[in-house]
């Protein structure tokens, strides 16, 4: 296991250099979306219309940040659980999504998907909401705002912690032995 730093957006090459227990340091550009969202991004998708940003080689945050309080980016940002964006996860990565940041496991046919795909899954530590929000530098809401904190937020971050819990070969932390 090693530590890496990152910048988005990610190819394939260095996700597929990456390997289940890593330590990721992440910068750049990253999107929130919870479950709403993937389905609207879905079905805009099947739709053939434009998504509000440009899916190849990005990252999806699985967050709904908190309001800010005065002199704060965003309030407390902590992911939230991945399961419920399986269903329309296949969908995203073979549109040219890179990684997910969550937390929980994920089903196998996501798990399929970022193999053929070659995608990886992040880790975000649950329960460190408010020292995660410090890492994200800047916050706009740029897609579903009536969907309010769970709207499409685009985030600038700096050194984001997280883990490689789900490798672009398949190898899960959550199932070791």
């Amino acid at each position: 296991m090693s530590e890496v730093s990152l910048e988005t957006p990610l190819t394939e090459e260095q996700v597929k250099s990456l390997a289940a227990g890593d330590k990721v340091l992440l910068s750049g550009t990253i999107y929130t979306a919870r479950d709403v969202a993937h389905s609207r991004l879905v079905d805009a998708l099947e739709a053939g219309e434009e998504l509000p940003f440009e899916l190849e080689g990005q990252v999806i945050y699985y967050a709904g940040p908190c309001p800010a309080r005065p002199g704060q980016v965003v309030g407390s940002a902590g992911p939230t659980t991945s399961y419920r964006m399986d269903p329309f996860t296949p969908q995203l990565l073979e549109s040219g999504l890179r990684a997910m940041i969550g937390k929980g496991d994920r089903d196998k046919q996501v798990v399929e998907t970022m193999q053929k795909t070659g995608a990886v899954y992040l880790g975000a530590v649950g329960g460190a909401a408010a020292l995660i929000a410090q890492r994200i530098k800047e916050a706009e809401v740029i897609a579903y705002a009536d969907l309010g904190t769970e709207a499409i937020r685009k985030l600038k971050v700096e050194d984001f912690p997280l883990i490689v819990v789900i490798d672009s070969q398949g190898n899960n932390l959550y199932n070791r032995d």
